[in-house]
């Protein structure tokens, strides 16, 4: 039998879902796949950015907005593991 996450792009070490950024993969993005992340063992649904290699996460702090109106990002360090859901 053939296992759907075969087709799938592999994840990158590096991504973020803000198209302005330079980590941005909107080809990973575009799967049809959700991609999880898990942060010290727990899984984590308000991701904004991560890195595997460096091991944090970036995630919205609340409500709180930039001057530009983007969400402020809180950097959380740990064992970072990500998936395809």
């Amino acid at each position: 039998m053939s296992n759907p996450a075969d087709n799938l792009l592999p994840l990158p070490d590096r991504l973020a879902i803000d198209p302005r950024s330079p980590h941005h993969a909107a080809a990973v993005l575009a799967q049809q796949a959700d991609i999880g992340v898990r942060l010290n063992g727990k899984e984590r649904f308000d991701v904004e950015e991560y890195c595997v290699s460096e091991g944090w996460i970036k995630v919205p702090a609340g409500k709180t907005r930039d001057r530009t109106g983007r969400p402020l990002l809180l950097a959380l360090k740990g064992s970072v593991e990500v998936f395809y859901k």
